[in-house]
C-alpha cells in the first residue's frame, strides 16, 4: 500500500482512512444493491432510507433539537452567503454581522446585494488576529439576524463562545469547524457547513434551522433558492449531490465510533497543541498569526522569521510529504489545517519536523 500523505489541506481536506476503504470496497455494490451509490435513482428506497439516515445521524451527534430541520443542499456555503438574505432579510430590516477574516467578509458583502446589512464588530484594523469584542456592540432594533462564521480558515480565528442574541436569530457559518467540539445548537436559529472539511467531499451543503425560518420563503424567489422548496422535499426536490451524501454518512457513523463530539474535541485539543506548543517555543522563529485567545482548532496560521527561511521550509516539508501547508494566497505565509480526520500522528511528524527544520537553521 502506498504511503499516505500527512495531508493538511484547507479542503477538500483530508478524510478518515476507513471511511475510504469502506467507500472503495462498496463503490461497486452499494448494499447488495449491485450499483454504486452514484447509479441509483435519489427516489429508490435504498436512497431515501440513506438521506434519512444520515439526518439522523446529525441530529444524534450534534445533539438538535426538535423544531429543526436538517438540509442537504449543493453550491457551497457561497451560495448561502446569498441564501440567507434572500430568505430571512426582508425590507425594512437590518442583517447584522460580526467580521473577523476573510469569510465572514464575503458574507457581509454578499448580503449588502440584498437590502441593509451593517458590521457591528470587526476586528479588521488589527489583522483579524482575533473575535472582536462584542461587549461593547449593539445590535440595531431592526435587526433581522446576526450572522457571525464561528471559524476563519485563512486566518485561522475561531469563536470560543457564541453571543447571546435574545429574540434575534443567530446565524452561523460553520463550514471549517462543525462537529469539531460540543455546542448547543438551541443557541442558533440557522447554521450552514460546507462538507470539505470536516464532513465528507466537497458538493453536497448542510443547513440546520429552525422550522420557522425555513418553512416560508418569500414567494418571488427561485424555487431553487427557497429554503422551503428543500425542506418541504426532504432535500429531494431535486437530484441531490448523493455520493457526497453517502462519503458524509460514513464521516459521521466514523465520529460516533470516536466517541462523538467530545471524543472528536479531545484529540483536536491534543494534536493541535502539539503544533502550537512548536510555535510558542520557537522564541521566533515561527509566529503564529493569531492572538492566544482566539487561535483555531482547525487552521494553524503562522509566518517563519524570514522569507528565505519561509521559502526553505516549505520546500522542505513538500518533500518530507507535508501537503498543504502554504498559506493562502491572499496571506501567504503557513498554515496546517488540523480538521477532524487528520491524525494525531501527522500533527506528531509536522512538530518534530518543525523542531528539526529550526535548529537546523537557527
Amino acid at each position: 500500500m502506498t504511503k499516505r500523505a500527512y495531508n493538511f489541506n484547507a479542503g477538500p481536506a483530508a478524510l478518515p482512512l476507513s471511511v475510504l476503504q469502506t467507500a472503495a470496497e462498496q463503490m461497486t455494490n452499494f448494499e447488495g444493491t449491485g450499483m454504486s451509490v452514484m447509479e441509483m435513482s435519489h427516489r429508490s428506497e435504498n436512497y431515501e432510507r440513506l438521506n434519512n439516515e444520515t439526518q439522523g445521524l446529525f441530529r444524534t451527534l450534534f445533539g438538535i433539537p426538535d423544531g429543526y430541520k436538517v438540509l442537504f443542499l449543493q453550491g457551497g456555503a457561497s451560495t448561502q452567503f446569498a441564501m440567507v438574505p434572500m430568505n430571512l432579510l426582508p425590507a425594512g430590516k437590518t442583517a447584522a454581522f460580526v467580521v473577523h477574516g476573510a469569510w465572514s467578509t464575503k458574507a457581509y458583502k454578499e448580503a449588502k446585494l440584498f437590502g441593509d446589512a451593517v458590521t457591528i464588530a470587526s476586528s479588521k484594523e488589527s489583522g483579524f488576529k482575533s473575535v472582536p469584542d462584542l461587549s461593547k456592540s449593539a445590535l440595531p432594533d431592526n435587526t433581522a439576524y446576526l450572522h457571525v462564521t464561528s471559524n476563519e480558515t485563512i486566518e485561522g480565528v475561531q469563536f470560543d463562545a457564541f453571543p447571546e442574541t435574545g429574540e434575534v436569530p443567530l446565524i452561523a457559518d460553520m463550514s471549517s469547524d462543525i462537529l469539531s467540539r460540543p455546542l448547543d445548537v438551541s443557541k442558533f436559529s440557522l447554521i450552514y457547513a460546507g462538507a470539505q472539511k470536516n464532513l465528507g467531499p466537497s458538493g453536497v451543503t448542510v443547513v440546520i434551522a429552525k422550522d420557522e425560518l425555513v418553512d416560508k420563503s418569500p414567494e418571488h424567489l427561485a424555487t431553487m433558492l427557497r429554503y422551503d422548496t428543500h425542506a418541504a422535499n426532504n432535500s429531494l426536490y431535486n437530484t441531490p449531490p448523493s455520493f457526497s451524501v453517502y462519503i458524509m454518512n460514513l464521516v459521521l457513523r466514523w465520529i460516533e465510533s470516536e466517541g462523538g463530539l467530545a471524543g472528536i474535541e479531545r484529540r483536536n485539543v491534543e494534536k493541535t497543541n502539539l503544533i502550537y506548543q512548536a510555535i510558542d517555543e520557537s522564541e521566533g522563529f515561527y509566529r503564529g498569526h493569531a492572538d492566544a485567545p482566539y487561535r483555531s482548532r482547525m487552521n494553524i496560521t503562522f509566518r517563519l522569521s524570514n522569507e528565505d527561511d519561509e521559502k526553505a521550509f516549505l520546500k522542505a516539508a513538500d518533500a518530507a510529504g507535508f501537503v498543504g501547508l502554504k498559506g493562502h494566497r491572499s496571506v501567504g505565509g503557513c498554515r496546517a489545517s488540523t480538521y477532524n480526520a487528520v491524525p494525531y500522528e501527522a500533527c506528531a511528524a509536522l512538530a518534530e519536523f518543525m523542531h528539526d527544520f529550526r535548529r537546523k537553521r537557527q
